[in-house]
């Protein structure tokens, strides 16, 4: 596989996580140098193992995994989606603002933007490709473009203040929806 395969597919792979760093800055939970290194390095660290482990099981798993990963993603980022809306619309005194780049919450959104990493790593071993140069490059490109990503996020927020909360989770949602909606209905 040629280095510009890999990026391209690599760049492609992070744009779900992209979003989601964006949408977490924009909303002010990257607001200082560890969230943006914690949203990074776990989206870099999932999108490099998910390869991995895809390629690693075969065939047998996966093919059980991807009647369902979809799903999966989707109410993973509804989820999260759902409660940055909900914690938006709160009152300041109402509102239960827990940084989505801690805990569970960073487990969940690694794990929902890095599922069809999986895939590719079961593309990547019926190619006969060693799986370590490609998931390395693509967990790389994954951490720049996060932090990239959390850079625009913030003159967002800056710009339309705490709006953009509700902004952060109507945008995860919406990728949920569209990791879901093509599956449904075109089965890819």
């Amino acid at each position: 596989m040629h280095f510009f395969d890999i990026v391209i597919m690599a760049i492609g792979l992070a744009m779900d996580a992209s979003a989601v760093s964006m949408a977490a800055a924009a909303s002010g939970y990257a607001k200082d140098r560890r969230a943006v290194f914690r949203l990074a390095f776990h989206f870099g660290l999932f999108q490099f193992m998910m390869p991995v482990i895809g390629w690693l099981l075969g065939t047998g798993f996966v093919s059980y995994v991807r009647a369902v990963d979809h799903w999966i993603a989707f109410g993973l980022l509804a989820f999260v989606g759902g409660r940055m809306v909900r914690e938006g619309f709160a009152g300041p005194g109402d509102s239960l603002h827990r940084d989505p780049s801690k805990g569970l919450t960073m487990v969940m959104l690694s794990l929902a933007t890095s599922i069809d990493a999986l895939a590719i790593g079961l593309g990547l071993a019926v190619m006969d490709v060693n799986i370590w140069y490609p998931s390395a490059l693509i967990g790389i490109i994954t951490c720049a473009m996060s932090v990239a990503a959390t850079g625009i996020g913030k003159r967002a927020g800056a710009a339309f203040g705490s709006r953009m909360e509700i902004v952060g989770g109507i945008v995860l949602i919406g990728l949920g929806l569209k990791i879901l909606i093509p599956s449904l209905f075109w089965g890819a």
